[in-house]
């Protein structure tokens, strides 16, 4: 499905090949021999998408463009089937295995490797050539590895990026009550804007 956000249509190459069920919404701009699978859904709300040539988004992928973090996919890149990308650059040569996450304002350079069920968190710049292993998490600039399993570390670097306001917009985090109340609203505002979309 093809579809017109805020006046903004996909601009995607004649060679790309999307299946039927997939979605493109907005500002995207899709190269030369990509290739976008069955339930992949790529979302530019408010900042765009530019996905290079040569890449494979697999199935169900979610790509999405967020308030001033745009996403832009290089040359010769995989996506791996169920990953999640929101507002992040990922340079040219790069393999995003199943079930990875990268968040916002994340660098992933050019030929490293995400393995299954990695995330590469907010911010992180993660190096080229380097490799995620399987399950486990990337934080910071400079970029520090850890298992799953070590929250307390992870959370050390990371709370000082201040996700629920670069992703959010929320300046003071409360309690989880009212920040996930102000959330909802926040995110209710934004996601009406596809009320006015178009099918194309």
């Amino acid at each position: 499905m093809i579809i017109e956000h805020f006046g903004k249509t996909p601009n995607i190459d004649q060679s790309a090949y999307v299946a039927p069920n997939a979605t493109i919404c907005g500002d995207v701009t899709i190269g030369k021999n990509t290739r976008i699978m069955f339930g992949a859904q790529i979302i530019a709300e408010n900042s765009p998408i530019i996905i290079g040539d040569n890449c494979i988004i697999l199935e169900n992928a979610v790509i999405r463009g967020t308030q001033n973090l745009p996403v832009k996919i290089g040359n010769n890149c995989l996506v791996g089937p169920n990953s999640h990308l929101a507002g992040c650059t990922i340079e040219d040569n790069v393999f995003l295995a199943t079930g990875v996450s990268i968040f916002h304002g994340a660098i992933i350079k050019k030929g490293a490797e995400i393995r299954i069920n990695g995330v590469v968190h907010l911010k992180t710049v993660f190096p080229e050539e380097e490799t995620l292993p399987i399950g486990w998490v990337a934080v910071g600039n400079p970029m520090k590895m850890f298992p799953p399993d070590k929250h307390d570390e992870i959370w050390e670097l990371q709370k000082k990026f201040n996700f629920p306001n670069v992703v959010y917009g929320i300046q003071v985090r409360e309690n989880l009550d009212n920040t996930n109340k102000t959330l909802c609203e926040k995110m209710s505002e934004r996601l009406n804007e596809h009320k006015f979309d178009k099918i194309l």
